[in-house]
């Protein structure tokens, strides 16, 4: 990563807002995991691209739970930021919520990893600038970035559970 400057989470901080309309529904007017997935990925992909200044593509995506229905009306934020960068790939962490806005309802919806590398116009892997964590938050999602990072190449067979060392520490400690 020589010759990239460094970055702070807050310079990939990215906001988006949708507002529930029928088409976005399903038949219990709930918002479809789908579309909301969608938008995830979209939002990620902003502050991956804000990151690394280049194109990114969708890497991995870590367990998403649907913790409360979203409704026909309400209105969706979505906040992203990248947590920790490794080489030509970014993790970033989503927050959903989502408002109710003439009742005064504002509720958390769900949260999320998503993994990114970026490339370069050939579509090859390129370096991206380094993270430096400034608040205690943006220090413990890095801190745990390369557990979560570590189990992600294991469930995907590009790493071997032996070879997890962080993980490892977490499990068998010395």
């Amino acid at each position: 990563m020589a010759n990239i400057k460094s970055k702070v989470p807050h310079d990939s901080y990215t906001v988006m807002n949708e507002l529930i309309l029928p088409n976005d529904t399903n038949t219990l007017n709930n918002l479809m995991g789908g579309k909301l997935l969608h938008w995830m990925d979209i939002c990620a992909a902003i502050a991956a691209q804000k990151h690394s200044n280049r194109i990114v593509v969708t890497a991995s995506v870590d367990n998403v739970s649907f913790r409360k229905a979203i409704k026909l009306g309400d209105v969706v934020t979505l906040e992203a930021k990248v947590t920790r960068s490794f080489n030509s790939s970014m993790e970033v962490h989503l927050e959903v919520s989502a408002e109710n806005i003439p009742a005064g309802h504002k509720y958390k919806c769900n949260e999320a990893y998503f993994t990114f590398v970026a490339v370069d116009q050939l579509g090859n892997p390129i370096n991206v600038p380094e993270i430096v964590p400034q608040t205690d938050a943006d220090k413990r999602l890095f801190e745990g970035a390369l557990r979560r990072r570590q189990l992600r190449l294991i469930l995907a067979g590009r790493m071997k559970p032996d070879e997890a060392t962080e993980l490892k520490s977490l499990f068998m400690p010395e």
